[in-house]
């Protein structure tokens, strides 16, 4: 899509305020990757997980500058997806838009069957697709007001899953400071190397660990599909995406580091959230209850994330399009919302209960797996876009937000995204998960080129 038919074409609203993309990349950066999943994380590499966040922080954060800078050399595309189109070619675009479309449409799945388990801790009796389908109904009702309705309601997800944490941590520092008792011993910076040292799976388990940590990150991007939508996007995406690092190290670093220092490493489940670990160790009886609300708000957040992805990326897809479909889900509402695409996005995230009737437990995990192992190729096609448009660029005065230690820092990237390729190769399970997301963007593509020769064959006939 070109910028004059961008701007001449139908365009979003401009309704969301400052905190909004401010906490809605907050909440991108925080979910049930770390308040569930950060146990089996750290059972893999001790207190030297916080290296791995950290490491993997700074990864996400010069993606962000990436994309950030080219979000705002031309603020009248839909979605990044128009610059991976713009600099490395229809195909690798249209491979790129679908598989971020049904990344999150997975992802919404798998959240909502989750929720489901979630609210079973109160109502045991509950039927697990109830809830699911009642949060999913509310979320595409607010998506369909407008923007701000969408933006709103992340944000109050958000300042839970924040307050939660920023408990945590206000706990841990009063902890440490009187190295308060525990079942196993004392709160203290002690327990981050008295049991097995600070690494102690050794250089390996360090490693493992980078899969699932890389992982906890999913969502990050969201802000490149805010830009379209933003007040004053000049100056609130570049504060959003400048605040990343202070988050990453405040939330993720920063909980973990006085988890460890609370409760020994060695200690905690790997198939249990650490959080509610420690609580209910250290008798505070009403800290799985506390959690399990504050998890549910993760995944009706990571849902509600899924519903505007999804809608504005399949509305980003079709726009301009000839085909009844496309014409159908290219076309905005009154309020300037999406909502063809939002409602088909619905519809096929609420198949999830057919799926989960119809398919085993592993098969479905499977699809959720190689669904998140498809961002790997998702940021490298952002990275290698940003690249191209520099070099198209050059030293021209009108490149913004410019990238720190370009073109290092782009190839840095893609050295780290390899690595975590690699990492993936070591078990059977992400490995197969690997193999079946390559063949998924083959056949993508297969399917892209296809197209084009048919459509080339019927224009000249």
């Amino acid at each position: 899509m070109t910028k004059e038919n961008s701007q001449s074409g139908e365009q979003l609203s401009r309704g969301l305020k400052s905190r909004h993309v401010q906490l809605i990349a907050i909440g991108g950066t925080i979910g049930t990757g770390l308040f569930l999943g950060a146990g089996q994380s750290i059972h893999l590499a001790g207190p030297s997980i916080l290296i791995a966040y950290l490491v993997t922080g700074l990864v996400c954060f010069l993606l962000m500058r990436a994309l950030g800078e080219l979000l705002l050399s031309d603020l009248h595309t839909h979605s990044y997806i128009d610059f991976i189109k713009r600099y490395l070619g229809d195909k690798t675009g249209f491979v790129a838009g679908w598989t971020y479309w049904v990344c999150w449409i997975t992802i919404a799945m798998a959240e909502i069957t989750a929720a489901g388990e979630y609210m079973q801790f109160w109502w045991p009796k509950l039927p697990q697709w109830l809830p699911g389908v009642v949060i999913l109904i509310l979320l595409l009702a607010l998506n369909s007001i407008n923007v701000s309705a969408f933006g709103e309601t992340e944000f109050w997800f958000a300042i839970i899953k924040i307050a939660a944490i920023v408990a945590l941590i206000a706990v841990g520092v009063v902890m440490v400071v009187f190295s308060v008792k525990t079942p196993v011993g004392h709160a203290g910076l002690g327990n981050l190397v008295n049991y097995g040292g600070f690494m102690p799976h050794g250089i390996k388990g360090l490693v493992l660990s980078f899969q699932m940590v890389l992982f906890s990150f999913i969502g990050i991007e969201m802000v490149g599909m805010t830009a379209s939508e933003t007040a004053d996007p000049k100056k609130v995406i570049p504060k959003a995406i400048n605040d990343i690092p202070l988050r990453i190290i405040l939330f993720y670093v920063g909980s973990l580091f006085f988890l460890m220092c609370m409760y020994p490493w060695q200690y905690f489940s790997a198939a249990h959230s650490p959080f509610v670990q420690v609580f209910t160790n250290l008798g505070i009886r009403s800290a799985a209850a506390i959690i399990n609300f504050v998890v549910l708000t993760a995944a009706a957040s990571s849902c509600n994330s899924a519903l505007f992805s999804t809608g504005r990326m399949l509305f980003s897809l079709t726009y301009g399009g000839k085909g009844k479909f496309s014409k159908k889900m290219g076309k905005l509402s009154p309020r300037q919302v999406p909502k063809n695409a939002l409602w088909f996005s619905t519809l096929v995230i609420g198949l999830s209960v057919i799926l989960n009737l119809l398919m085993p437990g592993k098969v479905f995990s499977l699809i959720a797996s190689v669904s998140t192992t498809c961002f790997i190729f998702i940021w490298g096609a952002i990275v290698l876009a940003h690249i191209k448009y520099r070099r198209q660029a050059g030293s021209q005065q009108q490149v913004k937000f410019r990238m720190p230690l370009y073109p290092f820092s782009d190839y840095l990237i893609l050295i780290f995204l390899g690595f975590i390729a690699v990492v993936l190769c070591l078990k059977t399970e992400t490995l197969i998960a690997l193999a079946v997301s390559a063949v998924w963007i083959i056949v993508l593509y297969v399917i892209k080129v296809t197209s084009d020769r048919v459509r080339e064959s019927n224009s000249i006939k």
